[in-house]
């Protein structure tokens, strides 16, 4: 499906095949016929409105919603169901949402409910969503998110992961990221292809879904590579794709001996949506996230002779700004047109792209050297006594920074560890002081949370 052709276009289709299962919602079920009948009402209730939320439950009720306003051509502001009060407020007050869909908000959404709506769709230019990003500084700022950058994002994913009609996509991942939202709610609708979201991301859930794409970000595949029975259960799937956050490599591994398949690897942010990808038909390694989709370009800004540096990307799939910041989206982008994304990669001959972490936190600067904490954390995860692994670089008078690792692990000391990364990677990359603690902090996708980490 061409980029050119609306957002939409398969689940409106009417001819094309339904059954009354098409998507599951934490075991509800309904056909895309009940779906576009219940978004079409949705559309007609809430047309010309300038910008509608939703309270962005695991239900179908919220895809309803998500559907009613992309047909209206009314931007939608998914909101976390468990936002505390001031953070609701913002997202509600700066995108100028209008109304609330949701259970228990002004407006509820009747599955049950039909309606044909034939009014205006979508405008040049029109939002379809303002996605808030969870800025380290200041309040969250709003993307706006176009039609056709989503539309080219999906079909970018399609043709690098085969994804079509005849697969049954399943997952368990919160509806207001773009993970779970666009690629795995709107990619299912756009390819026409079974979706089953089961709630939660359990293990069990994951094992009995029966799917043959299957998306989580990594502490799901974590705790699936720990039961191995569900693990094994996942070996009939053509694709297992892990997102959000870089992958372990020991997980990587886990899952490969227990399903018989590498895991796909892709890499993407609010502001471009998923941009490179491994491919269903190309080489799958640890700790790389593959090639760029159709339309996208990379490069990396990297100081001469660093094999590493801030990744910028340029395509179709770009947002088109910071709602009402025009001082942020400019400093976002080069004086050329290409997006800064503040994550420090590399990218190897074959084309191949690892991500090594964020400027502001994964690259460490110590004794000359420029080092990825991401590197030194999977060197940390290969002990078997390490369960969690965070690397951080802390000021240092004679270094400028020093390596400093928190680590979550059972019966083994800081000296040891020392050694052990010390053996594996370059002595310049071994941490200079451990702190054991009892978790990782960790956002709503998984992702650790580096500057929530207690001091050094």
């Amino acid at each position: 499906m061409h980029d050119s052709a609306p957002l939409l276009a398969s689940l409106t289709d009417l001819d094309a095949p339904d059954r009354p299962d098409a998507l599951t919602v934490a075991d509800r079920a309904c056909s895309r016929a009940d779906l576009l009948g219940a978004g079409g009402a949705v559309a007609a209730r809430i047309a010309g409105a300038k910008s509608v939320a939703v309270r962005a439950d695991a239900t179908l009720e919220t895809v309803a919603a998500v559907v009613g306003g992309l047909l209206a051509g009314v931007p939608v502001v998914p909101l976390p169901p468990d936002s505390g009060p001031a953070e609701r407020d913002h997202m509600l007050r700066d995108s100028g949402a209008e109304l609330v869909l949701g259970a228990g908000e002004e407006l509820t959404v009747d599955l049950g409910e039909r309606g044909d709506y034939r009014g205006a769709g979508p405008s040049e230019g029109t939002a379809a969503f303002i996605l808030y990003t969870s800025g380290t500084t200041g309040a969250p700022k709003g993307a706006l998110i176009g039609h056709r950058a989503v539309a080219a994002g999906l079909d970018g994913l399609a043709d690098a992961w085969r994804w079509s009609a005849e697969d049954t996509l399943v997952h368990g991942l919160p509806l207001f990221h773009v993970h779970g939202l666009i690629l795995g709610v709107l990619g299912a609708l756009r390819t026409g292809c079974r979706l089953v979201h089961t709630g939660r991301p359990t293990p069990q859930a994951y094992a009995a879904a029966g799917g043959s794409l299957y998306f989580g970000v990594p502490t799901v595949w974590g705790r699936v590579a720990r039961d191995h029975a569900a693990a094994r259960a996942l070996a009939g799937a053509r694709l297992l794709v892990s997102g959000s956050a870089a992958l372990p490599a020991p997980v990587f591994r886990d899952l490969e001996a227990l399903t018989g398949q590498r895991p796909v690897e892709r890499y993407g942010m609010t502001e471009t949506l998923i941009t490179v990808a491994a491919r269903a038909d190309g080489e799958r390694r640890p700790g790389y996230v593959g090639t760029p989709i159709t339309g996208v370009r990379t490069r990396i800004a990297a100081e001469p002779g660093a094999e590493i540096g801030e990744l910028e990307i340029s395509g179709p799939t770009l947002f088109d700004g910071y709602l009402g910041r025009p001082e942020a989206t400019a400093a976002a982008f080069t004086a050329d047109g290409w997006f800064r994304t503040g994550d420090i990669a590399a990218i190897e001959a074959d084309g191949a792209h690892r991500i090594v972490g964020r400027a502001s936190t994964d690259l460490i600067k110590s004794g000359g050297y420029r080092i990825g904490a991401g590197e030194v954390e999977n060197a940390l995860l290969d002990h078997p006594a390490v369960r969690e692994a965070a690397v951080v670089g802390v000021p240092h008078e004679d270094l400028g920074q020093e390596i400093v690792a928190y680590v979550v692990a059972d019966g083994i000391g800081d000296h040891e560890l020392i050694d052990f990364v010390a053996a594996r990677l370059s002595a310049h990359k071994r941490p200079r002081r451990v702190r054991f603690i009892d978790e990782l902090p960790r956002n709503a996708m998984g992702k650790p949370q580096k500057k929530l980490l207690p001091p050094a």
